[in-house]
């Protein structure tokens, strides 16, 4: 079995900059740690529970197959943020059958963001037994 101690997620963009704006200004990521110099620097984001890499660069497109998925405490907030900062939204909010509140955005290479909201009474905030 692995043991893993840590993660993160690496992107690499088209536009450094363009994508530290993006994640650090739009979504308002904290950084965790900065690592080089110069426009293809790296830069470590918080996300939640692991990490968010944004360096060196890279002519292709991101993968379809490939989303980040990020969990919320207001969609909506979110939305009307997002949207007044003029981010790609793909789709606004959202309740899917499952019971989670999507919304679905891009990033300025245009991997797909889902933002998710779990409510209080979804089966993912009920603990049986405690």
């Amino acid at each position: 079995m692995v043991h893993v101690l840590s993660s993160r997620i690496l992107l690499r963009p088209h536009d450094p900059e363009r994508s530290r704006a993006f994640y650090g200004g739009d979504l308002g990521l904290a950084v965790y740690r900065e690592f080089g110099t110069g426009p293809e620097r790296g830069t470590v984001y918080f996300l939640g529970g692991g990490f968010l890499e944004v360096s060196g660069r890279t002519e292709e497109g991101p993968s379809p197959a490939v989303r980040l998925w990020l969990q919320v405490a207001d969609v909506a907030a979110a939305h009307e943020e997002l949207r007044a900062k003029g981010v790609d939204i793909v789709r606004p909010p959202v309740t899917e059958p499952w019971g989670l509140v999507e919304m679905w955005i891009r990033d300025p290479d245009g991997t797909e963001i889902v933002l998710v909201e779990v409510p209080a009474e979804h089966p993912l905030r009920l603990r049986p037994g405690i």
